[in-house]
């Protein structure tokens, strides 16, 4: 795969599962639904014991589990007992572009193949060619490093942006549908929608590779966004599954000579790539819900944390919460930050560390009205980021606050269908 050398992303050893229902087998990412138990119980028993992604992945509701040390065991044991039952079958140097169906009936198109972790950093500031889109929380590294260290696959649900405005790289692919082989196609459950997927012909595979060169020339990018350092991809979804994954290829750097690094498994990262300019890919707000609070105590002390801050609607950033007692807002004027988010989350993060809270990040306004409505229970709802704003914001100002954005409701995420040995 000579043409896609120096590439960020390029083709992959992908293992696809056989001999099970994949509707069965496919569940979706794993930090969704993780302030509503009842959804994994669903899929735990439409699951019941047929092989399944879900047995491979650690929801992130586990992490803080008093049975996580267990339950990673668990998943990498079945990993190994699958590779051992010849659960999957391998599609060498491949690449599938995927069509997926979302509930809303849109088609969302994608690529999937594996990120170079050589070009990948997720420091705020970082001039790499890959680079996350959000701040990274460094202490929710280490629990997804003890899922992956020992992990011999590995099932993503990373979504990597493309600013691709003359859809060059993926859209192409659609008129190529007859020259490529169909490898699945499938209903997803819990409304996921539907998935398809065709493996790339050579010829496809090339045309692929020349509009990703294409991407990737600097000329073309400086007369876009002036002179930066090019950024040919943002991570739009799994920042911290694509972080771990870095620190893991790190830690294995260290153990192995310079010039073997290219050969390790370890160096990639099975990903989904996907136009930032695909009609189908919408923004959606990520609302936070905090628990176990007195309600009228934390708005107090967010309207005495900013100067001048007051209750109401006026010029500024305004915050809006929801709680049982009833709704209201508050008015942040003269923010320092840009977006309502970058004003609300550093409060958030002193107030939770301060009393000892459990906060969540709540895709769907329903949802965080739900979870308001209990007793104990604060929301702040956010508005959605325009896509547009993605990569100038991340090149000329770095990361943005952790979960500012999603990429579609929680049903929309990428479900886990494709593998790939990483040992």
């Amino acid at each position: 795969m000579q043409q896609f050398d120096g590439l960020a992303f390029r083709p992959a050893d992908i293992l696809l599962p056989q001999n099970c229902a994949y509707d069965k087998w496919a569940v979706v990412a794993c930090d969704q639904y993780t302030s509503q138990p009842d959804y994994w119980q669903r899929v735990e028993e439409r699951v019941g014991g047929a092989p399944s992604a879900l047995r491979l992945i650690l929801p992130e509701s586990c992490l803080d589990g008093p049975n996580v040390e267990t339950d990673i065991m668990d998943v990498n044991n079945t990993m190994t007992r699958y590779l051992r039952e010849e659960c999957f079958k391998l599609l060498p140097d491949a690449l599938i572009y995927v069509e997926r169906r979302l509930d809303n009936l849109q088609v969302r198109r994608g690529l999937v193949g594996m990120v170079d972790l050589e070009q990948y950093d997720y420091e705020r500031g970082s001039q790499a060619a890959v680079r996350a889109t959000e701040g990274t929380v460094m202490a929710r590294i280490p629990p997804r490093v003890a899922v992956r260290k020992n992990a011999p696959l590995e099932l993503p649900h990373v979504m990597l942006l493309a600013d691709d405005p003359q859809r060059t790289v993926i859209e192409p692919l659609t008129a190529r549908k007859d020259q490529m082989e169909l490898v699945y196609d499938f209903d997803l459950m819990e409304r996921g929608g539907h998935l398809t997927g065709w493996k790339l012909d050579q010829e496809s595979m090339a045309r692929v590779a020349a509009a990703l060169a294409g991407l990737s020339d600097s000329q073309v990018f400086q007369n876009r966004y002036g002179d930066a350092p090019v950024m040919v991809f943002a991570v739009g979804d799994g920042n911290h599954s694509l972080a771990t994954a870095k620190e893991c290829y790190e830690r294995q750097k260290k153990l192995t000579p310079k010039e073997q690094w290219d050969k390790l498994p370890a160096r990639y990262a099975l990903c989904e790539l996907v136009n930032l300019h695909d009609s189908a890919l919408e923004f959606e707000a990520i609302h936070r819900v905090l628990f176990g609070v007195e309600p009228e105590q934390v708005i107090q002390a967010m309207v005495q944390a900013f100067p001048g801050a007051f209750r109401g609607e006026g010029e500024g950033h305004v915050l809006h919460y929801v709680h049982a007692g009833g709704q209201g807002a508050i008015t942040i004027p003269k923010p320092a930050a840009q977006m309502e988010v970058g004003t609300l989350q550093p409060f958030l993060d002193q107030y939770v560390k301060d009393h000892k809270l459990r906060i969540d990040y709540i895709h769907g306004a329903d949802v965080a009205r739900t979870l308001a409505a209990r007793p104990g229970n604060l929301a702040f709802l956010l508005p959605a980021m325009q896509k547009e704003q993605l990569f100038p914001t991340v090149i000329h100002d770095g990361a943005l606050p952790r979960k500012t954005f999603s990429m579609g409701e929680a049903h929309d995420k990428r479900f886990y269908l494709e593998a790939r040995k990483i040992r």
